[in-house]
């Protein structure tokens, strides 16, 4: 079982990596698929997402949890909000990558933790230890810097990681798989993103139709690009850790921050260094108190799972009459 166990956490591991890494190489795909806009780009993600997933799911014939959602109406209600929120976050992010905002938009994931912390604070009424509201202030502070320096607030930032964090809460509540969660959000997504295709191909303003197979196929593989980094990451969940998971996801904004600097050649003037500098704080502060927290609690659970011994009564004899 040790052995198992250890093959488990390996293939954890390896499906980790395999998931932030494609998720900090992605800004490398997008501008591949240039004439398309972001809208159609935006579409066809939406539209070749379901297809992709829908294929899975009849493949391992996983259809339960579509009756049940749909007997639901609080939770399918949910379903359509992660699904607006989400489209934000893909639109703004192809926009910004293709637009040449790539360091701006890594930044948007790397302060991703502070804002889903803060939102914990203002709309769960959690509780924070103090290393967590020093981790906040100085993301506040590095966010102050960075308006300074932009001269106004990084937009780009705080939108990509306002709409994931409240992604991330919308699908806590709803609770559903990756792979389902992707297919009940995409099916939502599917009429007017293939709506607005249609009415792009009537307009003779679609690149699908206009620019070629080889481009055709590159648009059409954007429902693999999406999934399969997804199907990685719900491998790995199962089988690591959640605070290894809570480490590897550096991986994706770390690479698209250098892919920023070396690969598109992005400005890092001083302020924009001095910012990112405060978020990298920000975030050790809050590895190291996860990291101690986690190391206290599996202390106490050792300490609670070791039988204390067991002491006998001794029975003091009676004196006889």
């Amino acid at each position: 079982m040790a052995e198992i166990s250890r093959g488990e956490r390996r293939t954890g591991l390896v499906n980790g990596f395999a998931a932030y890494g494609m998720w900090g190489l992605v800004p490398l795909f997008w501008p591949l698929l240039k004439p398309a806009g972001a809208l159609e780009i935006l579409a066809h993600r939406m539209v070749w997402s379901l297809v992709f997933v829908a294929v899975a799911l009849a493949f391992v014939r996983r259809w339960a949890w579509a009756g049940e959602l749909l007997r639901q109406p609080r939770r399918l209600a949910l379903v359509t909000v992660a699904a607006a929120v989400i489209t934000v976050n893909w639109g703004v992010y192809i926009w910004a990558v293709n637009s040449g905002h790539v360091v701006e938009a890594s930044l948007g994931y790397f302060i991703n933790p502070l804002v889903t912390i803060a939102m914990g604070v203002l709309l769960l009424k959690e509780r924070l230890r103090p290393a967590q509201w020093t981790a906040v202030g100085v993301g506040f502070a590095a966010v102050v810097v960075l308006t300074v320096g932009y001269g106004q607030p990084p937009w780009i930032s705080l939108v990509l990681a306002f709409s994931f964090a409240t992604y991330g809460l919308v699908k806590k509540k709803v609770n559903l798989g990756g792979v389902e969660s992707l297919a009940a959000e995409t099916a939502i997504q599917f009429l007017p993103a293939l709506g607005y295709l249609l009415w792009l191909a009537g307009h003779g303003e679609s690149s699908f139709v206009n620019d070629g197979a080889g481009h055709a196929a590159l648009l059409a593989s954007t429902g693999i690009v999406t999934a399969l980094p997804l199907v990685c990451f719900g491998a790995a969940a199962i089988r690591v850790p959640l605070s290894t998971l809570g480490l590897l996801q550096y991986l994706a904004p770390v690479f698209q921050f250098l892919l920023g600097i070396l690969y598109f050649h992005e400005a890092m003037p001083a302020e924009r260094w001095a910012g990112f500098a405060l978020v990298w704080v920000a975030l050790a502060l809050l590895t190291w108190d996860a990291l101690r927290t986690a190391r206290r609690s599996a202390r106490a659970l050792a300490a609670a799972a070791v039988p204390r011994p067991v002491t006998a009564a001794v029975e003091t004899p009676r004196s006889q009459v």
